[in-house]
């Protein structure tokens, strides 16, 4: 079955959670299992293909949170000893791309020099590799960490791409599994858990899986599955009290589909104060998006914007009743937000992602002003100005780090609110690639005009063009966001992939034109699901 809206709610109140002595049984036998991988991740072979191989396995199942400082230990390794591994695997393509990939997927710069090698004399790959589907996979899978400049990877993308497409029908499973998934959405762009939970069932099927690893995979995805279905419990229950469903039938009712959002920013148990933050102010966004685009009339939403940068309780009364309900919840959020964080002294933070929720709804009032007015904005005008507010990431990304505790700081939130460059590149990637997964919909009633239509005016061009440029547009925010997270970072590295995991989500999303959000989709049902209801057979 499927689930969605209130009727993910109904459902995940029916479904409790496994008795105390089954879950401590589960808990111990996961931590019996845990430094049994550990031994093998430290004592692994002296062959640094084996090494990269387990490394890649342990990330794939999505449990390398617990081995954060061995899987360092090993990379840094292979950083230091770069050439000397190099010339044992020279024409090693399977090698020498998952090496490339696991260090710049960890932030160390590696030059994609090292790929040259596979070319012959006029530039071009050398044909042999398409004997190699296992190397070409790992070159595809590699070639999405590039930056600026690296052109040998440009054209590994297509390269690959074109490969795979060619041979997945030819290949048997578990390879032809793999290869179909990498090509609807590559590992870079991928989320941890939707991820490890179709790798599980591959690597099952794999003659060479390690018995000791998958167990604990699949036993460890089931606590954190147990863990994550608490929390939205919890959550399902505060939005319920809202009674936004009833009162606000006009509303995305999506609290399943928003925790799944959150899962894909930061999964592991030690932000489970976050999660629960992030989750209640992108509902409380998600609301607030849907009265400025959809249901309010222009005149209150001008009396909405002027009081909301108010921030004042004693202002409501100049709002309609169906706002004076969302601005009195959206003000009591953020009073329960300074609340959760005092235990920990860190509620001073609060008032950044305040002022980020100001601009918020001043650019959504932008654009609802031009559609009022009936304007059609210019491209540079749409999207330097205005959609890189309402793409909301900045104001998301504020939100994630005030679920992270010590790293944290006055200094980082000062940061992130000046919109800098990887903030910039997480806001572009969101809104072109939810402007494409929306437009067509869009178009359809009274709605500000899209990215698409902003770029098909300016350069003349048609809608197939458009989304072809605004797509290689995309790519090259990409390759920003890949840049800014190689060593040493601005900030910490755990701040950093918050951004960098707001990116990924919206690509699962808004995956090749689909909106997953807005509408009630199939695919999204069955993503949710797997995440978030159905255990993994151990």
């Amino acid at each position: 079955m499927g689930i969605s809206g209130l009727q993910s709610v109904h459902f995940l109140l029916l479904n409790t959670p496994p008795d105390e002595i089954t879950q401590r049984q589960r808990e111990e036998e996961v931590m019996v299992l845990k430094e049994e991988v550990r031994r093998k991740i430290q004592g692994v072979s002296e062959n640094p293909k084996e090494r990269l191989i387990l490394i890649d396995v342990v990330e794939q199942l999505g449990v390398a949170y617990h081995f954060e400082d061995e899987i360092e230990a090993n990379l840094q390794h292979f950083n230091i000893r770069y050439s000397q591994d190099d010339a044992r695997y020279e024409d090693d393509l399977h090698f020498v791309s998952l090496r490339f990939r696991l260090l710049r997927q960890h932030g160390f710069y590696v030059s994609s020099d090292v790929l040259n090698k596979f070319k012959t004399e006029d530039g071009n790959f050398k044909e042999f590799l398409i004997e190699d589907a296992v190397g070409i996979l790992n070159l595809y899978e590699a070639s999405y960490l590039r930056v600026h400049g690296e052109n040998i990877l440009d054209e590994a993308v297509e390269f690959t791409t074109s490969k795979l497409r060619e041979s997945v029908g030819q290949l048997s499973d578990p390879l032809a599994t793999q290869v179909s998934q990498a090509l609807k959405l590559p590992l870079h762009k991928g989320v941890t858990r939707l991820l490890s939970r179709y790798y599980i069932s591959t690597y099952e099927v794999d003659p060479m899986h390690d018995e000791t690893l998958l167990k604990f995979a699949k036993l460890d995805f089931n606590l954190l599955q147990t863990l994550h279905l608490i929390e939205l419990r919890d959550l399902s229950r505060w939005w319920r009290n809202l009674n936004f469903g009833t009162k606000l039938p006009f509303t995305r009712d999506r609290i399943a589909e928003v925790y799944f959002w959150m899962l894909g920013t930061f999964y592991e148990p030690k932000y489970a104060l976050g999660r629960q933050i992030f989750t209640k102010l992108y509902k409380m966004t998600s609301v607030m998006d849907d009265i400025y685009d959809a249901y309010g009339f222009f005149e209150e939403l001008q009396v909405y914007t002027d009081v909301v940068q108010r921030w004042d309780k004693n202002t409501m009364n100049q709002l309609p009743d169906y706002m004076k309900l969302t601005y009195e919840a959206l003000l009591n959020t953020f009073v329960g937000f300074e609340q959760d964080l005092a235990n920990e002294g860190r509620s001073k933070l609060v008032p950044y992602v305040r002022e980020l929720m100001k601009a918020q709804c001043r650019g959504y009032f932008q654009e609802a002003k031009w559609c009022h007015e009936k304007y059609v904005p210019t491209y540079d005008e749409y999207l330097k100005d205005v959609a890189i507010t309402t793409a909301g990431y900045t104001l998301m990304s504020g939100t994630t780090f005030l679920g992270m505790g010590e790293f944290a700081t006055t200094t980082a939130f000062e940061w992130v609110t000046q919109t800098p460059i990887p903030v910039k590149a997480s806001c572009i990637i969101g809104r072109l690639i939810g402007d494409m997964g929306s437009y067509k919909i869009e178009r359809k009633r009274d709605h500000v005009a899209s990215v698409v239509e902003c770029y098909m005016k300016k350069f003349g061009v048609s809608e197939e063009i458009a989304l072809k440029e605004l797509h290689n547009i995309v790519e090259d925010a990409w390759k920003d966001l890949n840049k800014e997270m190689l060593r040493p970072t601005t900030f910490p590295r755990p701040l950093m992939t918050r951004i960098l995991s707001l990116s990924r989500v919206i690509e699962v999303f808004y995956r090749l034109g689909e909106d997953d959000y807005s509408i009630v989709s199939q695919n999204m049902q069955q993503k949710v699901q797997l995440v978030l209801i159905d255990p993994v057979v151990v």
